[in-house]
């Protein structure tokens, strides 16, 4: 079910039904904010999602969005006005969240950030495995993933979740290390890996999945074909492990494009 509304309002009854909300609800909400382009999670039911106008192709954001949810059960609060949700549907048309091709504004390159350790893990196995497939295998995997304190809905752990490569991919690691979010792109952290992915591969194969906030693949990526590189501190030569998500990120994106794109 999709309730869409002009004006939502954060409370914990749900508009559509009049009730409390339960957690096969999400929230998308677009704005005309300044404050931000995109903004994600909840510390209560329902998951949120807010999109500034002013984030570029906000447009396919909203209908990956809805066509992901609507296809894996999802109910949705759309706060849109009906002539931004028509604009929206009539640039979308002809796409799936599932293009099996790159779109002219997608990175060709996708990165997947991870701790030291579990690099090490997936490169014996030669696969990305999602939180649930690892919980399964691995007695003594982690309580819960760090996307909890975020609120993510429990189905997000069986995805594996890639990036524009960015420094705040790397925050992920960083509050894994400390144990709560933390977003401060210039704090001390023990580095990991990066992983960099052929995106147009990807989609081609049916992999890549868009779902308005991320780019995601379903419960596993092989690492052949479409690994390309492994950013550690060692292959982009800092001095130590210890590092901070701003430097290593630029640094590992400097090395990737001087191999691969120069």
């Amino acid at each position: 079910m999709i309730y869409r509304t002009d004006n939502y309002k954060e409370t914990q009854i749900n508009p559509a039904t009049g009730q409390v909300y339960d957690d096969t609800w999400m929230v998308y909400c677009l704005t005309d904010s300044n404050a931000y382009k995109m903004l994600v999670g909840s510390q209560v039911i329902p998951y949120t999602v807010k999109v500034s106008k002013h984030q570029p192709q906000w447009e396919m954001s909203v209908c990956d969005f809805l066509q992901f949810q609507t296809s894996r059960q999802k109910n949705i609060i759309l706060s849109i006005t009906q002539s931004d949700l028509e604009n929206a549907q009539k640039i979308y048309d002809g796409h799936r969240f599932d293009d099996p091709f790159l779109r002219k504004y997608e990175p060709d390159v996708l990165v997947h950030t991870t701790t030291y350790e579990n690099w090490k893990s997936i490169e014996k196995d030669q696969c990305l495995k999602c939180w649930n497939i690892l919980k399964n295998e691995k007695p003594n995997w982690e309580k819960s993933p760090i996307g909890q304190r975020l609120a993510d809905p429990d189905d997000f752990r069986n995805f594996i979740m890639l990036s524009d490569g960015s420094p705040a991919s790397e925050t992920i690691v960083l509050s894994k290390n400390c144990g709560k979010i933390i977003t401060n792109q210039d704090t001390p952290y023990i580095t990991g890996a990066r992983l960099y992915f052929d995106s147009k591969k990807l989609a081609c194969d049916g992999l890549l999945i868009r779902d308005g906030i991320h780019f995601q693949v379903l419960n596993e990526l092989a690492l052949k074909p479409y690994l390309l590189w492994a950013a550690t501190w060692e292959t982009v030569s800092l001095k130590s492990s210890i590092s901070t998500p701003k430097e290593f990120a630029d640094k590992s994106n400097q090395m990737f494009d001087h191999l691969f794109r120069v």
